[in-house]
């Protein structure tokens, strides 16, 4: 039985690696700012799960109008209990604005963490039965998960709010809204690079998600996708990365975000990746105020609660 998120989540937001470490003063600055220009939605990695709720819990703190999503944590080493424990407590302080994604990330993952990676969507499904079974269960319309599959996709939106894909294309979500039906959240994630240059803008993002290409579960999908081994060579093909990553100027980024709109998504989170440079400055705030600027396009869009 799908479950409807209950938390408020707009059409667009934005994801980051740099948001994670929201202990430093300088990232809870920035998160303030982005949610007084306007962003309602801030997501955040799992990375290694270490202090990953503690800084949702800075960020909304300090975001006092977003909801923040984490997405997404690998389950390997965490204890449902103590998950369900801290969402109440969030909870508590700041009201229902937290998202928790779960992902089963890689069998090295589970490995590390003395766990056996097994199948992965009947492993999701036993640990999401633990999750329900924890004194104060992190509840279905509060969590979604790292999907890409048509199986784990529906694992997602049989017991969560939805799912939250990576790597992904707009001819992606249409194929699954259409499968799934209205209500399961899909949010895909989408990398962005604000610049003109193809050159310039590609090698900005195979630097930042061109090792993912290279995952057997991310080949997967995008091999479901129509990309052939042409495409899925280290780094990726132009044609892969230009189909991914959203970059140009702040029209042609408007204009893939409205793609994945029009194709069914609720919501999709932004990825700011930039040129590597000596100056290059800790946190992308230039980018982010422009992106912010965008924000009022979508606002007519009905956001999901």
């Amino acid at each position: 039985m799908t479950t409807r998120l209950n938390t408020s989540l707009p059409a667009v937001g934005l994801w980051s690696m740099e948001l994670r470490g929201a202990a430093n003063p300088a990232v809870r600055d920035a998160a303030t700012e982005l949610d007084e220009r306007g962003f309602r939605a801030l997501w955040v990695p799992g990375l290694d799960g270490r202090g990953a709720v503690d800084d949702v819990a800075h960020l909304l703190a300090a975001a006092p109008h977003a909801t923040v999503a984490l997405g997404v944590l690998a389950i390997w080493g965490q204890d449902p209990v103590a998950l369900g424990d801290r969402l109440a407590a969030l909870d508590a302080t700041h009201g229902p604005r937290a998202i928790f994604g779960f992902g089963v990330s890689n069998a090295h993952s589970a490995a590390q963490a003395g766990q056996d990676y097994g199948r992965p969507v009947e492993t999701m499904g036993r640990w999401l039965d633990a999750l329900d079974a924890a004194p104060r269960p992190v509840p279905a319309g509060r969590r979604i998960l790292g999907a890409l599959g048509p199986k784990m996709a529906d694992l997602a939106a049989d017991r969560t709010a939805g799912w939250h894909p990576f790597l992904v294309t707009p001819d992606y979500t249409a194929t699954q809204r259409n499968r799934v039906g209205a209500q399961p959240l899909v949010a895909p994630h989408l990398a962005v690079v604000l610049e003109d240059d193809p050159q310039r803008a590609r090698a900005a993002a195979r630097a930042g998600i061109g090792m993912f290409i290279g995952f057997p579960t991310y080949r997967a999908n995008l091999a479901r996708l129509g990309f052939t081994d042409d495409d899925l060579v280290p780094g990726g093909s132009d044609r892969l990365i230009d189909a991914v990553v959203a970059w140009g100027d702040l029209d042609a980024v408007a204009t893939r975000i409205r793609e994945h709109l029009d194709a069914g998504a609720d919501h999709v989170a932004l990825h700011v990746l930039r040129p590597d440079g000596p100056d290059r400055p800790a946190l992308p705030l230039a980018q982010w105020r422009d992106l912010a600027t965008l924000l009022p396009s979508f606002a007519s869009t009905p956001a999901t609660q």
